[in-house]
């Protein structure tokens, strides 16, 4: 699915703005989401609801990643899922503002994640099969869905709505932002198969063999494993920071996204003079610190560990994504994207936020809430995590391009 490379401003404008408008769309609903939970009375069904994500990641990425890759163009596929999520947006936002039965209000939500899921790993095929250089021109480029996902937070914030269901009806119009400008994208051709597929090749199961290959099976699980501990990070920093007396929490949470950008220019100079491993085991020791500063439980220390966020994330998983597309064939890269989220999204997200939605139960005490036993215990999972990554990665698998690695 690799096209012509990039040489043009014009080009470079277009990757810029698919990422930031995406970006944009999606922070409108994931961020405020907590806090509108809330305030509608829907505090029971939360964990369940960020856990719809996880549920949509083991369905959805797969079947559509496999249809990128061998029916339609990504383009043509991301247009009709942009569709179906504002859509389901709008119906779930109207649903909370009418106070329609939670189980109404879960299974639209249910009905919207299975419609984003496989958006993302979609937008960065498409933007990665139109870089020359992947690992010096991406970071940068995906630099701009960061700064549209801050653009989310603070139009939510401007409008008052952090704990309204007007956050998602603006995220339902981003969504239409992003079915529209797919048109401008080129209508690639997928690889055509020559033999009969399969019902494993036509819903993606396939995918599944990339694992056999030990360096992509400990990156792949180490992704996963880290989404676990981070499931926690939106569904209850916004809380914690009302509890210190925070308001605009969305807007307040985009402090990690300013280090994400720094790191993701920043990774373009590290992926041609650092060794891979030790770029994510900098990213792992940044999510180390980033809970640990948390569990201190005062103003400071907590925005400084949300800023940390922006290292962590950008270092393991935009790392991971480079990987998936440098060591993949071409006819598996939509496919093999797909696999890393059903990996960071599904596995990840379905033990993170049912795990640390028991574990915040846990620490909520008549009392109060126990913070620091609360984000302490999620620094030591991530700690777990490097431990693990530092055994089990060695970089000397087949298929790698860099011995060094």
């Amino acid at each position: 699915m690799r096209v012509r490379p990039i040489s043009r401003w014009a080009e470079y404008a277009e990757l810029v703005a698919l990422f930031f408008i995406h970006g944009a769309a999606l922070s409108m609903w994931f961020v405020p989401l907590s806090a509108v939970l809330d305030a509608n009375g829907l505090q029971a069904i939360k964990p369940y609801a960020f856990g719809t994500s996880a549920l949509a990641a083991f369905v959805s990425p797969l079947i559509f990643g496999a249809m990128a890759d061998r029916h339609f163009s990504p383009a043509r596929v991301l247009c009709g899922l942009a569709l179906a999520t504002s859509a389901a947006m709008a119906l779930a936002s109207t649903a909370i503002k009418l106070n329609w039965n939670p189980l109404m209000v879960l299974a639209l939500i249910q009905l919207h994640a299975l419609a984003s899921a496989p958006t993302w790993g979609i937008t960065s095929t498409i933007v990665l099969a139109r870089l020359r250089d992947p690992k010096r021109q991406f970071g940068p480029i995906r630099a701009m869905a960061t700064l549209g996902w801050m653009a989310g937070c603070w139009i939510v914030s401007a409008l008052s709505a952090d704990a309204s269901p007007l956050a998602g009806y603006g995220g339902a119009v981003m969504w239409l932002v992003v079915a529209a400008f797919t048109f401008v994208l080129p209508n690639v051709a997928p690889l055509k198969s020559e033999n009969r597929l399969t019902v494993s090749q036509r819903l993606g199961l396939d995918a599944l063999t990339l694992l056999g290959n030990k360096d992509h099976r400990v990156v792949f699980i180490t992704a996963a494993l880290l989404n676990i501990p981070l499931a926690a990070f939106y569904p209850y920093t916004p809380t914690h920071l009302r509890e210190l007396g925070f308001d605009h929490t969305s807007a307040w949470m985009t402090l990690g996204q300013i280090t994400e950008v720094i790191s993701m220019f920043a990774l373009a100079r590290l992926l041609t003079t650092w060794r891979l491993k030790w770029i994510i085991v900098l990213g792992l020791v940044f999510g180390v610190l980033r809970f640990a500063l948390c569990a201190f439980d005062v103003e400071l220390w907590i925005l400084v560990g949300i800023t940390l966020h922006g290292c962590s994330f950008t270092l393991v998983f935009i790392t991971a994504q480079i990987y998936v597309d440098e060591r993949m064939d071409r006819a598996w890269r939509a496919r093999a994207q797909a696999l890393l989220t059903l990996m960071v999204n599904g596995v990840g997200n379905l033990f993170g936020y049912l795990g640390t939605g028991l574990w915040f139960a846990v620490n909520a005490q008549p009392d109060g809430m126990r913070w620091p036993v609360f984000w302490g215990g999620l620094s030591a999972a991530v700690g777990g995590v490097l431990i693990f990554f530092l055994i089990a990665y060695h970089g000397i698998g087949q298929g790698l391009k860099r011995p060094n690695e």
